[in-house]
Parts: structure tokens; sequence; C-alpha cells
């Protein structure tokens, strides 16, 4: 029986550390593509590394948007999940609501 006990729990602490950490914090930012000139508003959740500085946010939300041909112009606002309750934010971002 303590062995079914220990199995259990190991595969529990398995599955716990397979799931995605929860981000502590979370940035509005404007970006752009040419050709022809597109321009979007977006809501992005950051992981911990990326919450330390400005430059860090910056760096990580440039190259995740990157991926789909997006440049970034600037980070308006790094802030933590009481922000994702603004409605308007929200409405704003529309399809860019935490895509990447």
């Amino acid at each position: 029986m303590k062995k079914h006990i220990a199995i259990f729990g190991l595969a529990a602490l398995v599955a716990l550390t397979a799931l995605p950490a929860a981000a502590d914090c979370y940035a509005d930012y404007k970006a752009k593509r040419d050709d022809p000139l597109q321009l979007h508003y977006g809501v992005i959740a950051l992981p911990d590394t990326a919450c330390a500085t400005p430059n860090a946010a910056q760096a990580d939300i440039a190259a995740r948007i990157a991926v789909d041909g997006w440049t970034l112009l600037t980070v308006v606002s790094v802030f933590d999940e009481t922000g994702l309750d603004d409605e308007e934010r929200r409405s704003n971002a529309g399809a860019f609501y935490l895509r990447y």
C-alpha cells in the first residue's frame, strides 16, 4: 500500500511540474507591420524573467511577436493580473489580447 501511495505522489508531482507557470506580470504594447502598414495594440503575459526590467520586457515581447512579422514600437505599461480586469484594455486589444 505504501508503494502505491509513493507512486501516486510521484506521479502527482511530475504532473504539477509539467503545468505552465502562471505569469506574474503582463504588458500592453504597440506594434507594426509594413507593406502594407498595419498597427496593433496588444496585451501579453510575460515570464518572470521579463518582468525584472523594462528592457527585458521589450526584448521578450519583440522576439515573440516577430514570429508573425510584427515589429515592437513601444511597451505601454507593465502590470500585474489586476490590470487584466480593465475592460477597455481587453476591448482595445481585441484579437491581440493574450495572443502571444
